[in-house]
């Protein structure tokens, strides 16, 4: 059981995906997630580009 999601619920949400995005398209959904996922581990376990995000930039005045 996922956060209070059985195997029937599990299911139905999936035959709904199917029908809407249809099955040609669920390959390219599933690797744009996996992507994502990818990315955001990266984003989270690399010290330096949250440094650099959360810092204002400076920009000096003449």
């Amino acid at each position: 059981m996922i956060g209070g999601l059985g195997m029937p619920e599990l299911i139905i949400i999936l035959v709904i995906i199917l029908i809407i995005f249809g099955a040609g398209k669920l390959p390219e959904i599933g690797a744009g997630l996996g992507k994502g996922i990818k990315n955001f581990k990266t984003a989270t376990k690399n010290p330096e580009l949250k440094k650099e995000d959360s810092e204002p930039e400076k920009i000096e005045k003449p």
